[in-house]
């Protein structure tokens, strides 16, 4: 049945990336010794993948090659990539490759949804059912690196367990990989056509929605707010472990968990109060989680940092989830596409490779011998989402009420 050979391919595709994004700072800082600045350019490699998977989706997939021979490729690719990550044991040697697979990843994010409309007759009321097996996976990832292998445990951190994660995830991916060739055939369908311009594949053409000031305030503010989102990428993990949480990565599942069920909510709120109290409920539920994460520890005040982990659906269907419908309602026919590419671009390529920069540097200039102050490291993003959202507050008006369906 076609529908579940899909949803295999989604759930794998997000076992993989959370299979080791996740633990990913916390490897990095016990195993190879590296710093908050290391950390945070290993982590910018999905933004500089997000920034070029516009040209390999834009000048390869979309006009030479069936999308599912692509995905096939770039995953065996990935699987070798990520062998190698495996076996790094220094920075030096583990960046280029970190570097390579995000360079190969982050187009397959793009493949398999293109695989999944290809096979679909309906895809607003078919893709759900196949995408939500892509956050199962991420879940279950972090459940048997929690609770099935114990690798994130302390005396498991210590002696290098975590890095077993690659080789999960290589196994993973070389299974895709493999899967990936008996996939339904899904043609490029701009063979033959003109190409298209640079300025088109990355969605440019959609710059002319900044002229309305509403919209330019979403978009600045959707660049501002990805710093704080980068912290929580980059440094939750490691903050857990640090402090001694147990199982942080299975707890961490909860984040998506939420993130589940609360996008199940997001239509009815945005049709009952707007998109402005929307998007200033998903950015003041930045600012909770990290004063949460200031303030909890792993004894008493442990409700308080899950409760910060639960926020995640809050924070990212309430903010991202409900600007792409902003932005898809506000863009004209011809440049939807382009709209959310831009939007794509803006936020996972430029505001996220600022943002892991300046985690790292915030992160470093709170560490010292005696450890990370994560009070304090946590107090930055946390009042940085708040002059986003003040700002955000002020400067935007909504024209009109943007609905969809409950």
């Amino acid at each position: 049945m076609i529908m579940t050979r899909l949803s295999i391919m989604m759930f794998l595709q997000f076992f993989i990336w959370g299979g080791w994004f996740v633990t990913l700072g916390t490897f990095m800082g016990t195993s190879l010794g590296a710093t908050g600045s290391e950390i945070g350019m290993a982590f910018s490699t999905q933004s500089w993948g997000a920034i070029i998977a516009p040209f390999i989706v834009g000048l390869i997939a979309d006009r030479f090659f069936n999308a599912e021979r692509i995905l096939g490729v770039l995953h065996l690719i990935g699987a070798a990539l990520m062998y190698m990550m495996y076996t790094s044991t220094d920075f030096a040697s583990f960046y280029p490759y970190v570097l390579g697979y995000m360079i190969a990843y982050m187009p397959t994010l793009a493949l398999v949804n293109s695989v999944s409309f290809g096979q679909m007759t309906d895809p607003s009321k078919e893709f759900g059912k196949v995408r939500v097996w892509g956050t199962i996976g991420w879940i279950l990832a972090g459940l048997v690196i929690s609770y099935v292998f114990s690798w994130d445990s302390q005396s498991a951190i210590s002696e290098g367990a975590l890095r077993n994660t690659f080789a999960l995830s290589a196994i993973g991916s070389l299974i895709l990989g493999i899967f990936s060739f008996t996939l339904p055939a899904t043609p490029p369908k701009a063979k033959g056509a003109a190409s298209a311009s640079i300025g088109e594949m990355l969605g440019l053409d959609a710059l002319t929605l900044l002229k309305s000031r509403s919209f330019l305030v979403f978009f600045l503010s959707s660049v501002l707010i990805c710093i704080p989102l980068a912290f929580y990428y980059q440094n939750a993990n490691p903050f857990l472990a640090g402090i001694g949480v147990e199982n942080p990565t299975g707890k961490m599942a909860l984040g998506q968990v939420s993130e589940a069920l609360f996008i199940l909510a997001l239509p009815v709120f945005l049709n009952r109060f707007g998109i402005k109290a929307t998007l200033l409920l998903g950015m003041l539920a930045w600012v909770l989680r990290y004063v949460m994460f200031a303030y909890g520890d792993a004894d008493g005040g442990m409700f308080l940092l899950l409760i910060g982990i639960a926020l995640h659906g809050i924070c990212y269907d309430f903010f991202f989830v409900s600007g792409q419908i902003y932005t898809d309602a506000k863009a004209g026919e011809n440049i939807k596409s382009a709209a959310q590419g831009l939007i794509t671009l803006a936020t996972y390529g430029v505001g996220m490779l600022i943002g892991f920069w300046v985690a790292g540097q915030i992160t470093d200039a709170y560490t010292t011998e005696a450890g990370a102050d994560w009070a304090n490291i946590w107090l930055f993003p946390a009042g940085f989402a708040a002059v986003v959202l003040v700002l955000f507050f002020i400067l935007f008006k909504e024209e009109k009420k943007v609905t969809t369906d409950a």
